[in-house]
Protein backbone atom coordinates (compact mmCIF):
# COMPACT_ATOMS: atom_id res chain seq x y z
CA UNK A 1 0.00 0.00 0.00
CA UNK A 2 2.61 2.85 -1.26
CA UNK A 3 0.60 5.76 1.25
CA UNK A 4 1.50 3.49 4.18
CA UNK A 5 2.89 5.69 7.11
CA UNK A 6 5.48 3.33 7.35
CA UNK A 7 6.67 2.75 3.90
CA UNK A 8 9.95 3.65 4.09
CA UNK A 9 11.17 1.56 7.26
CA UNK A 10 12.56 -1.93 6.10
CA UNK A 11 10.77 -5.18 6.98
CA UNK A 12 7.76 -2.97 8.47
CA UNK A 13 3.90 -3.58 7.56
CA UNK A 14 1.58 -1.37 9.21
CA UNK A 15 -1.42 -3.26 9.81
CA UNK A 16 -4.26 -0.73 10.14
CA UNK A 17 -7.67 -0.33 9.10
CA UNK A 18 -6.83 -0.59 5.17
CA UNK A 19 -4.20 -3.50 5.51
CA UNK A 20 -7.28 -5.73 8.01
CA UNK A 21 -10.22 -4.70 5.46
CA UNK A 22 -7.77 -6.41 2.45
CA UNK A 23 -6.99 -9.23 5.16
CA UNK A 24 -10.40 -9.80 6.21
CA UNK A 25 -10.29 -13.40 4.89
CA UNK A 26 -7.30 -14.26 4.98
CA UNK A 27 -7.57 -13.96 8.79
CA UNK A 28 -10.60 -15.57 8.76
CA UNK A 29 -9.41 -18.48 7.72
CA UNK A 30 -6.81 -18.24 9.99
CA UNK A 31 -8.65 -17.90 12.82
CA UNK A 32 -10.68 -21.24 11.32
CA UNK A 33 -7.28 -22.95 12.15
CA UNK A 34 -8.65 -22.63 16.47
CA UNK A 35 -10.38 -25.71 15.87
CA UNK A 36 -9.01 -29.19 15.35
CA UNK A 37 -11.90 -30.51 12.62
CA UNK A 38 -10.36 -27.26 10.73
CA UNK A 39 -7.08 -27.79 10.93
CA UNK A 40 -7.79 -31.35 9.49
CA UNK A 41 -9.40 -30.59 6.32
CA UNK A 42 -6.90 -27.87 5.52
CA UNK A 43 -4.14 -30.65 6.41
CA UNK A 44 -5.83 -32.92 4.32
CA UNK A 45 -6.24 -30.84 1.07
CA UNK A 46 -4.83 -27.17 1.42
CA UNK A 47 -6.40 -25.55 -1.71
CA UNK A 48 -9.95 -27.22 -1.03
CA UNK A 49 -9.63 -26.07 2.20
CA UNK A 50 -8.73 -22.46 1.12
CA UNK A 51 -11.44 -22.29 -1.50
CA UNK A 52 -14.05 -21.75 1.48
CA UNK A 53 -12.86 -18.42 1.85
CA UNK A 54 -13.01 -15.15 -0.33
CA UNK A 55 -9.42 -14.28 -0.36
CA UNK A 56 -7.43 -13.30 -3.25
CA UNK A 57 -5.23 -15.54 -5.76
CA UNK A 58 -2.29 -13.49 -3.86
CA UNK A 59 -3.41 -14.31 -0.25
CA UNK A 60 -4.06 -18.01 -1.17
CA UNK A 61 -0.81 -18.56 -2.89
CA UNK A 62 1.12 -16.85 -0.37
CA UNK A 63 -0.84 -19.13 2.19
CA UNK A 64 0.23 -22.35 -0.02
CA UNK A 65 3.71 -21.23 0.07
CA UNK A 66 4.10 -20.42 3.39
CA UNK A 67 5.39 -16.89 2.26
CA UNK A 68 4.82 -15.51 6.03
CA UNK A 69 6.19 -11.73 4.42
CA UNK A 70 3.68 -12.21 1.15
CA UNK A 71 0.95 -12.76 3.97
CA UNK A 72 1.34 -9.93 6.06
CA UNK A 73 2.19 -7.62 2.91
CA UNK A 74 -1.74 -9.01 1.49
CA UNK A 75 -3.77 -8.20 4.67
CA UNK A 76 -2.83 -10.93 7.14
CA UNK A 77 -2.49 -10.00 10.99
CA UNK A 78 1.21 -11.27 12.55
CA UNK A 79 -0.99 -13.01 15.63
CA UNK A 80 -3.35 -14.50 13.23
CA UNK A 81 -0.79 -15.74 10.55
CA UNK A 82 0.91 -17.66 13.75
CA UNK A 83 -1.75 -20.24 13.19
CA UNK A 84 -0.76 -21.63 10.37
CA UNK A 85 2.63 -22.11 11.90
CA UNK A 86 1.20 -23.70 14.77
CA UNK A 87 -0.88 -25.73 12.19
CA UNK A 88 2.42 -26.89 10.52
CA UNK A 89 3.89 -27.47 14.18
CA UNK A 90 6.06 -24.21 13.66
CA UNK A 91 6.89 -22.26 17.19
CA UNK A 92 6.54 -18.31 16.44
CA UNK A 93 10.42 -17.64 16.66
CA UNK A 94 10.31 -20.01 13.86
CA UNK A 95 8.17 -17.31 12.26
CA UNK A 96 9.91 -15.01 12.85
CA UNK A 97 12.92 -16.43 11.85
CA UNK A 98 11.79 -17.43 7.91
CA UNK A 99 10.31 -13.79 8.09
CA UNK A 100 14.02 -12.48 8.53
CA UNK A 101 15.37 -14.84 6.29
CA UNK A 102 17.51 -15.92 9.08
CA UNK A 103 18.05 -19.52 10.91
CA UNK A 104 16.20 -19.93 14.13
CA UNK A 105 19.39 -20.26 15.80
CA UNK A 106 20.64 -16.93 14.43
CA UNK A 107 17.33 -15.20 15.16
CA UNK A 108 17.40 -16.19 18.71
CA UNK A 109 20.79 -14.79 18.90
CA UNK A 110 20.44 -11.50 17.44
CA UNK A 111 17.34 -10.75 19.37
CA UNK A 112 19.49 -12.09 22.87
CA UNK A 113 22.06 -9.45 21.93
CA UNK A 114 19.45 -6.67 21.46
CA UNK A 115 18.00 -6.84 18.47
CA UNK A 116 18.46 -5.59 14.09
CA UNK A 117 21.23 -2.86 14.35
CA UNK A 118 19.60 0.47 13.62
CA UNK A 119 22.24 1.77 10.66
CA UNK A 120 21.02 0.36 7.17
CA UNK A 121 17.44 -0.41 8.87
CA UNK A 122 16.10 3.33 9.51
CA UNK A 123 14.84 4.20 5.81
CA UNK A 124 14.97 2.53 2.65
CA UNK A 125 15.42 5.40 1.03
CA UNK A 126 18.52 6.38 3.00
CA UNK A 127 20.03 3.01 1.95
CA UNK A 128 19.25 4.44 -1.63
CA UNK A 129 16.88 2.01 -2.90
CA UNK A 130 13.85 4.13 -2.49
Amino acid sequence: MADDAFADIPGTVLFDTKRARQGYWLNTFCMSLMQAGNRAAFKADEAAYLARFAMTSEQRDAVLKRDWNGMLAQGGNIYYLAKIGATDGKSFQQLAAAMTGMSQDDYARMMLDGGRAIAGNRSIAENGHG
